[in-house]
């Protein structure tokens, strides 16, 4: 009676694979869990071996012999591995073998083998392994973007104090060699702030004027700029379909990307090749692999068929300051720059490449409403009127928490003819206009301490809502609606920025007041 219950007992579970082998490994016994997936009938596998259930590569290394060996040693062998379906399909199992013991002898009578399927649980934990390293990939990337973004901040203070001390001094010197020596240093500064641009935008921290772009025209434009970048031996082939979408982008950061992703190609393909530069119309849903959100998308790709990358160096591709390129031959920036652009514009940066065969580079970019292309900018400020309104001495109000930015815009407000008062913070300034009525215009930073510039313009915005205010930042994430309508200098700054912007914002009390 008991036998019959366990055998009942066996027979009745359906989601293991329960059966009996001889000391040889041959199946004796054969469940309904075995049967369901696994495939075999009990005529098809009794008296067979067990070891058909493991993959060629198993068999071949002796992995069976080695588990009823190690089961009648240890009394005990257990582990995961891929089994095999009488279809020939593989499935992740997970696997136990117990031997049987003649209790008086201790001689292994056969062996009891418990196998579970466990292809889906492994497949979601490799779903949760991927979902991780993404996780993890993007915390990485945040995190080098608050680092890069604050090292950028500062590196653009201190260019903007070189620069305009540069170019001042640069009016005083006759000397052909001081005048060479200074252009030089200029020449560095200036490769400074084009470095610095790109840190800006992988950490998202750029000004963007973003606008609806038809890509197919733009890549048309540039079309001699790009061929004369990457030589003859490369030929660039394009393709965009007639009814493709326009995108939201900045079209002149837009042009810097593929400009940049034309000489990594010409880089990939010393050898010459072709470059592939297409366009094509997206429309994605939610729970798309590439998660973005769901709507349209304009997604522009750039390939080659260039030397490509392994699997180490794609991963570490979008990251700042990598580069494969020989010292002095690149800055490791152009990428993370292009992932930079794209994500602050809503989009993504998708990478495929394999060595030898070549590298693709999609750049996804939201569709702009149609709405967009018809909405009507105010007309532009003619710049006669902007030299006139500032052509008389102003008294500027100056902040700046950095003493030699401050100390620089100083300078150059100086040498334009007007009176400078400087403060080095927010609550500074406001008390400098309780006393001072004579004031003409505001210019100030925006990250300082305690107060912001942006805090600093809404507090002037609402005591002397007729004052101009000019807010000089490098950064472009303000808060929502700070410095809304506010006119925007971008750190750093040559003179001939600093008076055009001085010039608006004196147009722009004129043209409210009439």
């Amino acid at each position: 009676m008991t036998a019959e219950r366990y055998r009942l007992l066996v027979e009745s579970v359906t989601d293991y694979a329960i059966y009996m082998l001889d000391p040889q490994g041959m199946v004796i016994s054969w469940n309904p869990g075995a049967r369901r997936f696994k495939g075999y009938e009990d005529h098809e596998i009794i008296g067979q071996s067990f070891s058909r259930f493991y993959t060629e590569e198993d068999r071949a290394s002796g992995l069976p012999e080695r588990a009823l060996s190690q089961a009648a040693e240890e009394g005990r062998f257990e582990s995961e591995g891929w089994r095999v379906r009488k279809d020939g399909s593989r499935f992740w199992a997970h696997v136990v073998i117990d031997p049987i013991l003649d209790q008086a002898s201790g001689r292994v009578l056969g062996y009891a083998k418990i196998t579970r399927d466990l292809t889906e649980r492994r497949k979601i934990e490799a779903d949760l392994d991927v979902a991780r390293e993404a996780l993890f990939q993007a915390q990485k990337i945040e995190m080098l973007g608050q680092l890069t973004g604050g090292v950028a901040h500062d590196f653009n203070n201190l260019l903007t104090a070189i620069l305009g001390s540069l170019e001042l001094v640069r009016r005083q010197i006759a000397d052909e060699r001081q005048l060479t020596l200074i252009d030089n240093a200029i020449r560095g500064a200036s490769r400074g702030v084009s470095l610095t641009q790109r840190m800006l935008s992988f950490a998202r921290k750029q000004e963007l004027a973003s606008q609806p772009v038809a890509i197919g025209g733009l890549v048309a434009g540039m079309n001699e700029l790009l061929q004369g970048s990457i030589g003859p031996l490369i030929q660039i082939e394009t393709h965009f379909p007639a009814d493709l979408a326009t995108a939201t982008a900045d079209p002149n950061q837009l042009e810097t990307a593929l400009l940049n992703l034309a000489v990594n190609a010409r880089d990939a393909m010393p050898r010459g090749g072709v470059l592939h530069i297409r366009g094509s119309n997206e429309q994605i849903g939610g729970g798309h692999p590439i998660g973005l959100p769901a709507g349209g998308y304009v997604r522009l790709s750039v390939a080659d068929n260039g030397i490509g990358m392994d699997a180490k160096t794609l991963a570490q591709a979008t990251e700042p300051f990598f580069t494969t390129k020989g010292v002095g031959k690149g800055t490791g920036l152009g990428l993370s720059m292009v992932h930079g652009m794209a994500e602050q514009l809503g989009g993504r940066l998708q990478l495929d490449s394999c060595p030898g065969q070549g590298t693709t580079v999609e750049i996804w970019l939201p569709a702009a409403a149609s709405a967009a292309m018809a909405e009507t900018a105010r007309p532009p400020v003619e710049l006669k009127t902007e030299v006139a309104a500032a052509a008389r001495p102003l008294t500027v109000l100056a902040v700046d928490d950095d003493a030699l930015v401050l100390m620089n815009t100083t300078a150059l407000l100086e040498d334009l003819g007007h009176r400078v008062i400087e403060a080095v913070s927010g609550r500074e300034a406001l008390a400098i206009l309780e006393d001072h009525g004579e004031v003409d215009l505001l210019i100030t930073d925006h990250a300082m301490p305690q107060m912001t510039g942006a805090q600093l313009i809404a507090v002037v915005g609402e005591r002397w809502p007729t004052l101009p205010v000019i807010l000089a930042t490098g950064y472009a994430d303000l808060p929502a609606g700070a410095g809304a309508g506010v006119l925007r200098l971008s750190k750093p700054f040559w003179q001939a920025d600093l008076e055009k912007a001085v010039a608006g914002a004196m147009a722009r009390r004129t043209t409210a007041a009439a």
